[in-house]
């Protein structure tokens, strides 16, 4: 088993503003000279952990980390006015020419999963190379699966949780019911809603649940649970449901590793077995006995060993 590199404490960071609205704050370490990679987070709206720095051998690569709109450090925090994946895919666009990077490397997992194929598939010129996992396409069975019907059966406790905050007569469409709370003028009902989202999550994202990993989703849960259902709501902005899958022959030429999972509960491994169909040309490892979370240690060690091939093979 892998573990992470070393805590990288060298970090320069700076921020760029993208728009009349949004700030955006940026990490870079490692090597200036190195193969640039691109770190893109979870969430929507999950923001960065010194952690993620760690999946990279910092003398090899130049790391490179944002916090994504609304989401960490960057402003304003948890707004969901010009908060799209077309902005966010232009935002990626702008760190790239502002660091004058020609291609780097898009590493993401979960919802940044979503963003790396995405940002691909539409700039599949400035890609080297994709990592990714715990896929997650997006797709309207994937948010009903987790957030509506499916998941409930194998966490049926963390799930009565999760339902608490809305009565009985909207359960029938919870996106709904949460979004409503979730943008409410009233505060206190906006944080109880984003407690109960953040909490169902952090309860289920790993095989085993991790008290650890609870209390950082609850850290996070007005950023992660307002951007997220706004992006759900709007099914991620997506002009089709099954955009990714429908686009995926432009990834033809850049080479994939797809990690993920056997026990992913939130992103089913359906998912990358989906996208592996589409994409013959990518390497999918199914990490036995692990869920979703890139921290347990089997995903953790794919991942570490993924960065490592690639940069062995320059």
């Amino acid at each position: 088993m892998r573990e992470l590199y070393p805590e990288i404490h060298k970090v320069k960071s700076y921020t760029l503003r993208v728009s009349s609205l949004h700030t955006l704050y940026i990490e870079e370490c490692g090597n200036p000279r190195g193969t640039p990679i691109l770190f893109l987070h979870g969430g929507p709206g999950a923001g960065l952990s010194p952690n993620h720095r760690r999946f990279f051998n910092p003398e090899k690569y130049r790391i490179i980390l944002f916090d994504q709109r609304g989401a960490g450090k960057s402003k304003p925090y948890a707004e969901l006015r010009e908060n799209t994946l077309w902005d966010l895919i232009d935002d990626i666009e702008k760190i790239r020419r502002k660091l004058k990077i020609a291609k780097w490397v898009i590493f993401g997992g979960s919802w940044g999963s979503t963003l790396a194929l995405s940002y691909a598939i539409n700039y599949p010129e400035k890609v080297l190379h994709l990592i990714v996992r715990g896929i997650f396409l997006c797709r309207r069975e994937e948010i009903q699966w987790f957030y509506q019907g499916g998941a409930h059966q194998i966490f049926p406790d963390a799930w009565r949780n999760y339902i608490r905050p809305i009565p009985k007569s909207e359960r029938h469409d919870l996106l709904s019911a949460f979004y409503l709370r979730l943008t409410s003028k009233d505060k206190k009902v906006r944080l109880e809603a984003a407690r109960a989202w953040s909490a169902w999550e952090g309860a289920t994202i790993c095989l085993q649940s991790d008290p650890k990993v609870i209390h950082e989703f609850n850290e996070i849960a007005v950023s992660l649970a307002r951007i997220e259902c706004h992006y759900f709501m709007h099914n991620c902005f997506f002009p089709e449901d099954n955009y990714i899958l429908n686009n995926a022959y432009k990834l033809s030429k850049i080479s994939t590793e797809i990690i993920h999972g056997r026990y992913d509960i939130v992103c089913p491994v359906k998912n990358a077995f989906d996208l592996k169909e589409k994409m013959p040309h990518a390497r999918l490892r199914v990490i036995p006995n692990f869920g979703h979370a890139a921290s347990e240690p089997g995903i953790r060690s794919a991942l570490v060993e993924a960065t490592d091939r690639y940069i062995a093979k320059k």
